[in-house]
C-alpha cells in the first residue's frame, strides 16, 4: 500500500502550524507569568517535522532567541526534517536519488 505524497505535505503543514502556535502560546504565557509550554514539547514538535514552523515562530514572536539550545537546535532540526522528507519521498518512489 502506498501512502499518497499529499498526506506527507498535509502532515508537514499541520505540524509546522502547531509548532508555530506553540511558540506563540509559550511567549504569551511567559508575558502573563502563566504556565509555560515545556521546552521538551517544543523540541518534540520540531523533531517531528515542525522545525521550520518553530524557527519562524521564534523569529516572529522574538521568543527563545537568546537560548543557545534553540538557536543551534532548531536549524539542526530543520536539516533533520529535510533529510527525513527526502528519505520518505525516496521510499515512496516519488524521488530518485542522484547517485
Amino acid at each position: 500500500m502506498s501512502i499518497p505524497v499529499e498526506w506527507l505535505w498535509s502532515y508537514l503543514v499541520v505540524v509546522n502550524v502547531v509548532a508555530f502556535a506553540l511558540m506563540g502560546a509559550d511567549k504569551h504565557a511567559a508575558r502573563k507569568k502563566q504556565r509555560r509550554v515545556p521546552e521538551k514539547r517544543l523540541f518534540v514538535f520540531a523533531a517531528l517535522g515542525g522545525a521550520a514552523g518553530a524557527w519562524i515562530g521564534m523569529q516572529a514572536y522574538r521568543h527563545k532567541t537568546k537560548h543557545r539550545s534553540f538557536m543551534v537546535g532548531m536549524p539542526l532540526l530543520i536539516l533533520w526534517n529535510l533529510i527525513a522528507v527526502y528519505v520518505v519521498l525516496h521510499l515512496l518512489g516519488k524521488l530518485v536519488l542522484p547517485f
